[in-house]
């Protein structure tokens, strides 16, 4: 299909930048295992996985009235819960699922120094600080502009992608993402119940 005939899995009347509970999910480049497998009901990370759930903790300290629900890594994709409260232009609605409103700056995220990530035996990897691993900043790497879904989860997958170029390990993103705005309590803990036991039920999980 040609780019422009595209339909946007955005909804067009919605300000993605706006309080409220969002769903993401982020497969793999043709759904490939690059983040590790399910043994015994158990998510086991391979090193790029280990970046991807490491990164996706380190939203909260890089863009502004977030909080993070729920979150998985999964063989080929993975599923986070994005909380933006803070940001206002909702309408009135109250943001399911938040506590408490956590700031930070707006830039591309990065890592403490020497991270270490915990992995399985013989695959203990420690990441770069980021000044290496972001010497030459571009606007591809920024969350820069509105603080919306789509800044927030571009500016992740990139960070990703840098830390994994950057470790020569094998990793890419399908190119867009799919969200869902979570409405109501009920669905917020249908939803986190959903990624929290997703490991566990990933031969009925639509991805296996």
């Amino acid at each position: 299909m040609n780019t422009k005939d595209r339909k946007s899995p955005r909804l067009s009347n919605w300000n993605y930048g706006s309080d409220a509970s969002y769903f993401i999910t982020i497969c793999s480049k043709n759904r490939e295992h690059f983040f590790g497998e399910i043994i015994n009901k158990k998510m086991n990370l391979t090193p790029a996985g280990a970046i991807a759930s490491v990164l996706w903790h380190e939203i909260k300290n890089h863009a502004k009235n977030i909080e993070l629900g729920e979150f998985v890594v999964m063989p080929n994709h993975i599923h986070g819960i994005l909380i933006l409260n803070g940001n206002g232009d909702n309408n009135d609605r109250t943001v399911v699922g938040t506590t408490q409103n956590d700031v930070g700056t707006t830039h591309a995220l990065s890592l403490p120094p020497n991270t270490a990530l915990s992995l399985p035996p013989n695959t203990a990897l420690s990441l770069p600080p980021p000044k290496t691993a972001f010497s030459q900043r571009s606007n591809r790497f920024q969350n820069q502009g509105k603080n919306t879904v789509s800044s927030i989860v571009g500016s992740y997958k990139s960070a990703v992608t840098k830390y994994c170029n950057l470790l020569e390990l094998p990793m890419g993103w399908q190119s867009r993402f799919h969200d869902h705005i979570i409405r109501n309590d009920e669905s917020f803990h249908r939803i986190s119940n959903y990624i929290r036991y997703n490991p566990a039920n990933w031969k009925e999980d639509k991805f296996y």
